[in-house]
């Protein structure tokens, strides 16, 4: 008797359920690694902030004195770090013992002007004060001029003190190195003549004065690295025969100093 034939087998039409389920298993590996990687990444940026923080002695407080936290939605690029985050408190920066400041961080160099001025730009542009302070990088090294309408009275050569906290803010960061600074008071070229400042010289150098004794008395500056100059008139940024020129004209720049510009002044 003939064997009988075996029924073949049907064809399995659901095989590629396991090639499927392979596939979202892979998928899967990807996805959870790549968020191992964001987490990752995250905190190596976190890490870079903290560093350059503390590398630049800033203090976890910020201007108003509350605590601040670094979110993932405040970073965008390192330079572009909440003002905040930058510019110290008068109150909360490290360093100020008897001695003063400008003993903790060296020497500014170009690198270090080009991040204060960075700092000091970014926390002017928070605040809507760039029409009472600028900054700028000479030769000399960094400049920051404060304008009359900002800090004085006209002719009058007293520190507004609605104007006292705005300066703390900005000056803050610049007596943490150990440049000599010249603080150098500049009015326009229209006379002055009154019972307390015979000329501009007088009024440019007691609002040069009286700025230094600020830095010294109240932010504890090293008197040692810091000197005074009135130059009235005479050194203008701008055209004095008009009236905003006269203006940018009537200022007070508090100048940190480069080494070039150490050995070519006394």
């Amino acid at each position: 008797m003939a064997r009988k034939k075996k029924h073949e087998k049907e064809a399995n039409h659901e095989r590629w359920l396991v090639s499927y389920a392979d596939f979202i298993t892979l998928l899967f590996a990807v996805f959870v690694t790549l968020y191992a990687m964001s987490q990752t990444d995250k905190k190596k940026v976190e890490q870079v902030v903290a560093s350059l923080r503390e590398s630049f002695g800033y203090t976890k407080l910020s201007l108003g004195d509350k605590p601040t936290v670094i979110e993932s939605t405040d970073i965008r690029l390192i330079p572009s770090l909440r003002p905040e985050a930058i510019v110290p408190s008068a109150r909360t920066r490290p360093g100020g013992d008897a001695k003063g400041k400008g003993r903790g961080k060296g020497r500014a160099e170009e690198k270090d002007f080009r991040n204060l001025k960075a700092a000091i730009d970014a926390y002017l542009l928070k605040q809507g004060a760039q029409s009472k302070v600028s900054v700028q990088i000479s030769k000399r090294g960094l400049v920051v001029s404060l304008k009359e309408a900002g800090f004085f009275d006209s002719g009058n050569a007293t520190v507004k003190e609605s104007s006292q906290e705005l300066l703390a803010k900005v000056v803050g960061s610049l007596g943490e190195y150990n440049n000599p600074i010249r603080v150098e008071g500049h009015t326009d070229n229209m006379p002055i003549s009154t019972a307390q400042y015979r000329s501009n010289w007088e009024l440019s150098t007691t609002r040069a004065t009286n700025v230094v004794h600020y830095l010294i008395d109240r932010q504890q500056f090293d008197a040692e690295k810091i000197a005074a100059a009135g130059y009235g008139e005479y050194r203008p940024v701008e055209d004095n025969g008009n009236a905003e020129g006269r203006q940018k004209n009537r200022r007070v720049d508090i100048v940190l100093l480069s080494a070039e510009a150490e050995r070519a002044e006394p």
